[in-house]
């Protein structure tokens, strides 16, 4: 069986598909590309996807990622593309690598995410992100299914800044951009509980909903404080090992061999 790891993205207004419709979505993808996929074993067999870490419904992303299992080898590259075809625009797969190492979900130890603050000038912005990285802890609340729950959102994050908004944004209306390094923790701290936390500590509300994207999620380098390449070890152990059949042409036999 082989296993390969996909990175795809949720962009434009595919961003507010829930997991569940992402789910539906690359499984027909699946059949139209003829992947010759393996299946679950009981009454209702299913295709073996592993989903790691999806982001919440509502938010872009670049940076998702799952793994598929195979009944017969196919070269990554090649499935890419087939896989890529077979998805709505929006829905896109830009990597993919066969697995050659374990733990895929255990290397997603951190989000970048930027969120967009229309109507929020930057200097309101770094104000209120200096006030909440000079906090201790900075206790939100979250509905869920069992209620109302509060936690801190400070202690995962590792990194909140302004920076520039890109060139082509109207210069005529303010617009905050916040890049935020959030450590996968349990409770899971969402872009939208520091958005809490910074209206909690600096009275920090934009007029319009942020619009919120993940740039990468992966290991988490506390040196630096940089989030790298979840596939990368995977990379690096496909070009130290030989080569397996998906990679492999097929040699013709000489005309005659094998004739006694």
């Amino acid at each position: 069986m082989q296993r390969i790891r996909l990175r795809y993205t949720k962009r434009g207004r595919l961003r507010f598909t829930s997991h569940r419709d992402f789910q539906r979505a690359f499984e027909r993808a699946l059949r139209r590309a003829d992947v010759p996929m393996a299946y679950s074993a009981g009454f209702t067999p299913h295709p073996k996807v592993s989903y790691a870490n999806a982001a919440p419904t509502g938010t872009g992303s670049e940076a998702e990622y799952l793994e598929i299992a195979l009944t017969a080898p196919r070269a990554a590259d090649e499935l890419r593309e087939l896989l890529d075809a077979s998805l709505p625009d929006g829905l896109d797969i830009t990597d993919a690598v066969e697995a050659r190492t374990s733990g895929l979900a255990d290397r997603l130890q951190a989000s970048v995410w930027e969120m967009r603050l229309d109507g929020v000038s930057s200097e309101d912005a770094r104000k209120a992100a200096d006030a909440f990285l000079a906090a201790d802890s900075v206790e939100v609340q979250r509905r869920t299914k069992n209620g109302m729950r509060s936690f801190d959102a400070r202690g995962a994050v590792a990194g909140l800044e302004v920076v520039r908004p890109p060139s082509d944004r109207p210069q005529d209306k303010p617009c905050a951009i916040l890049r935020l390094v959030v450590r996968h923790e349990t409770p899971a701290v969402r872009p939208d509980d520091v958005l809490s936390g910074l209206r909690a500590v600096a009275d920090l509300a934009p007029p319009v909903p942020a619009a919120v994207t993940r740039l990468a999620q992966g290991l988490f380098d506390e040196e630096s404080g940089t989030v790298t390449d979840p596939l990368a070890p995977d990379r690096e152990a496909v070009t130290a090992a030989p080569p397996t059949a998906a990679g492999l042409t097929a040699a013709k036999a000489p005309e005659g061999a094998g004739s006694a």
